[in-house]
């Protein structure tokens, strides 16, 4: 006797799929530190006590098309990455599945009180932006000898 499932084949992908998105929906906020996990791009934010180092994985996306912006401690990322599909004159074209994302995006972090305003520099290599921002010299840890 042969049996018939009802479901496709690969079920539970499309379930991790469907709980992803509804994850997303819930996590995102409209907050300063800007939205929530899933936006794009992702960012790795860490620290040394010579500076701040924010990385922005952005494949695709032209280098020329991206702006940073520092104000009152707060740096912003934006840009946009442009589709990959084809448009095509007639209105046949359908989409079945996108994950990539392409359109306008903006990033936002909240940085420490301690930056140097002046000491940002942001390059970008193999899809990853890399933004260093320095720290006042003030704020530097130092040995103080006791005489």
């Amino acid at each position: 006797m042969m049996y018939r499932t009802l479901f496709p084949r690969d079920v539970f992908s499309e379930l991790d799929r469907l709980q992803r998105e509804l994850q997303e929906s819930f996590d995102i906020s409209p907050s300063i530190r800007g939205t929530g996990r899933g936006g794009f791009p992702a960012l790795n934010v860490g620290g040394t006590p010579q500076s701040i180092e924010i990385f922005a994985f952005a494949p695709g996306v032209d280098p020329k098309s991206i702006e940073l912006n520092l104000d009152r401690g707060v740096l912003s990322i934006s840009g946009e990455r442009p589709s990959d599909i084809p448009q095509t004159e007639d209105k046949k074209q359908s989409v079945h599945i996108r994950e990539r994302f392409a359109g306008r995006f903006r990033r936002v972090v909240s940085l420490s009180d301690d930056i140097d305003p002046n000491g940002v520099t942001a390059n970008y290599r193999d899809g990853v932006l890399r933004v260093s921002v320095k720290r006042r010299e003030s704020a530097q840890p130092r040995r103080i000898t006791v005489e």
